[in-house]
């Protein structure tokens, strides 16, 4: 039995939020209903595994049971107290800067969305462009969004607990994309979020960019078992899914999907959604889908899926290219002209898309539950962004079955969610997930599989 290594430190800010009212001390502190303590407990330990492996979030947790943070306010400033915190954060007794500066980008992100747009009243979360609103000022908060600014941030998706050589092939892309002069942003973990940054860096340094940015979106959902990497150099935590979502396609340019499972697929069904939305008809934003010759089958089967329930123009808004990640970033690289052109025409801002509709449907949380996911209304009739949402949502509710500890607690109660819909698309959806688990994208740390979910 391999023990737990384990480090108390005392730790000053770095990067962002120096000081603390005492206010939001208190809040920070508190751990009864509504504190901010677990929440951000939770993701600090997460920040400070980065470089694990592990997906188990409850695992992760009980592991660390001891973890625990403080919080010390003499008059020059604040600095956070860890006790039993993962000894890998740390080398020769200091901790590594770049965990360090996303350490305090956790705590400047809970404390200013907790205060600023959940309590202040300012935003008004039930509409969409309050929503939308309030996702600019959680990013611009976090110094997103650079003036001046281009047209060269690529979003890049894809799982967590890829294989190597589908590891390794993200790495080769990001390379490209790189010695294009393009940045990267991710949902800031390891795998297919990891690999292109590591590449990027690379492709940056042979062309002597300094400025290469590595940005990272997370939510405190998922933190836990996709800890951030330390490549990230901004990194921010939204309030939940449905804002991280909209913030990839806020601030990102143009959008490469690697292979990855469940959560893969409800990213590039978010994304056909927004853009089959009637007001997106003209909206440039160029989509690969990619990976090595072995991810070839993971790619046949999502477009099957989309050919077959949002049709032929969902499937026009993407192009695969497998096996050549030159190929990739020439044509991302080339796409963004695009881009630029129809930003600069319509007066609409480079570092944030304004003009992008997103449908209240694609915004606003969805919580996974046994009584929300077998309400989901799932058939041909509806509008193809409305049936991209449903869809979406239902493979949101099987992500969380997967990595939130507090959903899969529920399936341990409960039993799996049960998804139902037109006899049609439940066997497609079927087919689909059955293929998921038989490439082995859905297993969690090595383990056999156990489906979360049960389609009908």
């Amino acid at each position: 039995m391999s023990i737990t290594q384990t480090v108390d430190a005392e730790v000053r800010p770095v990067g962002s939020l120096e000081v603390l009212s005492k206010l939001e001390a208190d809040q920070l502190r508190c751990s009864s209903e509504g504190g901010l303590y677990p929440l951000l407990r939770r993701c600090m330990l997460a920040v400070l595994k980065s470089g694990s492996n592990e997906d188990d979030a409850g695992a992760m947790l009980e592991r660390y049971r001891d973890f625990s943070v403080g919080f010390i306010q003499p008059d020059r400033g604040l600095k956070l107290a860890l006790v039993g915190a993962p000894e890998r954060a740390f080398v020769d007794g200091k901790m590594i800067r770049g965990i360090r500066e996303l350490l305090f980008a956790v705590l400047r992100d809970i404390v200013y969305t907790r205060n600023e747009i959940v309590d202040s009243g300012r935003f008004d979360l039930e509409s969409s462009g309050g929503i939308t609103d309030a996702v600019f000022h959680i990013v611009r908060n976090a110094g997103l969004l650079k003036v001046p600014a281009d047209v060269d941030l690529v979003v890049c998706w894809g799982g967590h607990a890829i294989s190597r050589d589908e590891y390794d092939y993200t790495k080769l892309v990001g390379y490209e994309l790189g010695l294009r002069g393009l940045n990267v942003c991710t949902g800031c973990g390891p795998g297919a979020m990891k690999g292109p940054m590591k590449g990027a860096t690379i492709g940056h340094a042979k062309q002597r960019i300094r400025s290469g940015r590595y940005v990272g979106i997370t939510e405190p959902g998922i933190i836990a078992a996709e800890s951030p990497n330390p490549i990230v150099n901004s990194l921010v935590i939204m309030p939940d899914m449905e804002k991280r979502l909209e913030a990839f396609v806020r601030v990102g340019h143009g959008i490469v999907v690697f292979p990855g499972g469940v959560g893969t697929a409800e990213e590039i069904l978010f994304l056909l959604g927004v853009l089959l939305h009637p007001d997106n008809r003209d909206q440039p934003i160029p989509m690969v889908m990619t990976g090595p010759a072995s991810a070839e089958p993971y790619f046949r089967k999502i477009d099957e899926f989309i050919g077959a329930t949002l049709g032929p123009e969902a499937q026009r808004r993407y192009s695969i290219i497998i096996d050549d990640p030159s190929q990739v970033a020439r044509t991302v690289h080339s796409s963004l002209r695009d881009v630029r052109d129809f930003r600069t025409k319509h007066g609409d801002a480079y570092y944030f898309n304004w003009r992008l509709a997103v449908d209240a449907e694609f915004q606003k949380p969805f919580k996974a539950t046994h009584e929300a996911m077998s309400a989901l209304e799932i058939h041909e009739d509806m509008p193809r962004h409305i049936l991209a949402a449903n869809l979406r949502r239902a493979f949101s509710g099987i992500v969380s079955g997967n990595v939130r500890e507090d959903t899969a607690s529920l399936i341990v109660q409960r039993g799996p969610f049960e998804i139902n819909g037109s006899a049609s698309i439940m066997q497609l959806m079927d087919d689909l997930l059955a293929a998921f688990v038989e490439q082995q994208r859905m297993k969690i740390s090595g383990g056999d599989y156990s489906p979360c979910y049960r389609v009908s």
